[in-house]
């Protein structure tokens, strides 16, 4: 009898921009890799996915090209302070 191969489900990280403070990098939450907004050479992460709301930018998936992490990007919409 063949057994069903086991399929891990994928795990997408969230990071909160609002929350990191300096420049804007970050570590990957699985491996720990410098995840830079400076880095435009996508050595170690690449963009998957834009999210837009009107025209400001409101999310980004990218993935660590050290583990393959997926990690959702949020915190680019900030609200209004009163």
């Amino acid at each position: 009898m063949m057994k069903k191969a086991t399929t891990k489900k994928d795990v997408m990280y969230t990071v909160d921009l609002t929350k990191i403070d300096g420049d804007g990098a970050f570590p990957c939450p699985k491996c720990g890799a410098i995840i830079s907004p400076d880095d435009e050479s996508e050595e170690v992460y690449t963009i998957l996915e834009t999210k837009v709301k009107g025209d400001k930018l409101a999310e980004l998936i990218l993935m660590c090209k050290k583990c393959g992490s997926k990690i959702r990007l949020v915190g680019f919409l900030q609200q209004p302070k009163v």
